[in-house]
């Protein structure tokens, strides 16, 4: 994992000649314009303390994220996916024997997390209103598509893109065909996220430009190593107003 935070300062020359060919730029949902991941990490300890009984805590935090990962390619992102892994964990930690009431209260975390209300992050609104003047937004998010669309209507930020997009995942070849069906240079695009898995390397990967702007927690299947981030061009700032005095 990368860790540290840093805000960057640069010349005013030098962010005019970095930025000036761009025209889109890209924002990421979860964790960057509204909080999310802090939700899972609550979902995840209300669950090893239901199944408590059946291994420690950690032991069923471990194997949790095992079940999520060999369930993703079925279920994909997003909280029903994670519900129908704490269930099948359920069943599998306990010898199926995990009563009708436990698996009633997996199914209460599951959709008290799609109630939560939308949080939005410090500087969002501003930084959307300031950007939107100048250049074209879009949103490009992953995840379960009904939950997405309900926490941007929440959100009240639905006006300030110009597109909205859900992908199945966020990799190169997402990205590419999502800006080729935008008709978007790489070159003209600047995306901005919290992971450098999604939001970043992909983007640089591709010759488009990106910023990251980390969240005091990550998922576990979001992290990076520096061999991966290694000879990687993008910035790095502490929040997202720092992103103003670059592209303005």
């Amino acid at each position: 994992m990368v860790k540290g935070i840093y805000k960057v300062i640069y010349k005013k020359t030098d962010l005019i000649k970095e930025y000036k060919n761009i025209k889109v730029i890209g924002f990421d949902a979860d964790d960057t314009l509204w909080v999310n991941e802090t939700y899972f990490r609550d979902a995840e300890v209300a669950f090893a303390k239901l199944l408590s009984k059946y291994e420690t805590l950690n032991k069923i935090d471990q194997e949790l994220f095992k079940m999520e990962m060999k369930n993703l390619p079925l279920y994909g992102y997003g909280v029903k996916g994670f519900v129908l892994s704490m269930v099948e964990m359920a069943l599998e930690l306990s010898n199926n024997n995990v009563s009708p009431k436990t698996i009633q209260e997996i199914l209460d975390i599951g959709k008290d997390m799609l109630n939560k209300p939308v949080e939005l992050l410090d500087g969002v609104e501003e930084v959307l209103k300031t950007l939107s003047s100048k250049y074209r937004l879009i949103l490009a998010t992953k995840g379960d598509l009904l939950d997405q669309q309900r926490k941007l209507e929440k959100s009240g930020l639905t006006d300030y893109f110009h597109h909205i997009e859900v992908l199945i995942d966020k990799q190169e070849a997402n990205y590419s065909k999502l800006l080729n069906h935008l008709d978007i240079k790489p070159s003209e695009f600047l995306m901005i996220g919290n992971s450098l898995k999604s939001d970043v390397l992909p983007l640089v990967n591709i010759k488009a430009h990106a910023i990251h702007v980390p969240f005091h927690t990550t998922w576990t299947h979001e992290q990076v190593d520096e061999k991966e981030t290694n000879g990687k061009t993008y910035k790095t700032v502490a929040g997202l107003l720092d992103i103003l005095p670059l592209l303005n």
